[in-house]
């Protein structure tokens, strides 16, 4: 009898789980949080390549926030509710009934995008709230979003059983080079052309 019970414990522990399913909903997170931190950082660290005062950047920083949260609950409410659409047209047609349970949530989805980016954009905004020195708010806020961005990268490859190296160091890089090319582009058309 122990002897089945041990068994079947092996079964369980051996039964792999099929990572993929969780690739949709993972891709939303982390792309969510992800954008959030890159776009609202770059867009605080634009602005802070002109404009030295800590108010303009929090503006800033808030204003993307708000805006880029809205930007992808809609465009994710659209998205899943076409989603929706196809899928109820599907069940029809093959002339069942219609499961409710099985269909996406556009509202949920929307909900999740818009606190996914929020959560992301917040970093950078703490970051930079509470310093006064131009110098130090720039380094605070990449400092932060350095660190952020290593986690959010660690957290994709282990929630999907990828590797986490690559995956940590794909998510920096492509962060540092949105706020690098943000802030040397608003920073040369700043200088000459305004």
């Amino acid at each position: 009898m122990d002897q089945d019970r041990n068994m079947d414990i092996e079964k369980e522990s051996t039964t792999t789980l099929d990572y993929s399913k969780r690739a949709q909903w993972l891709r939303a997170a982390v792309l969510g949080a992800n954008d959030g931190l890159v776009s609202t950082a770059s867009l605080m660290m634009g602005v802070g390549a002109v404009k030295h005062d800590v108010k303009a950047m929090i503006l800033s920083g808030f204003a993307g926030m708000v805006a880029g949260a809205c930007s992808m609950a809609i465009g994710e409410f659209v998205s899943v509710y076409s989603q929706y659409d196809i899928e109820v047209a599907q069940m029809e047609r093959e002339g069942g009934e219609v499961e409710k349970e099985k269909l996406p949530s556009p509202l949920q989805a929307a909900a999740a995008s818009a606190l996914a980016f929020s959560a992301g954009a917040i970093v950078p905004l703490l970051a930079a709230a509470f310093v006064k020195e131009y110098r130090v708010r720039i380094l605070a806020v990449v400092a932060a979003v350095t660190v952020a961005l290593v986690v959010f990268g660690w957290l994709g490859a282990a929630l999907g059983k990828a590797p986490a190296v690559r995956s940590s160091a794909r998510v920096l890089f492509g962060g540092w080079l949105a706020m690098a090319v943000t802030f040397g582009l608003t920073k040369l058309i700043g200088l000459h052309g305004l």
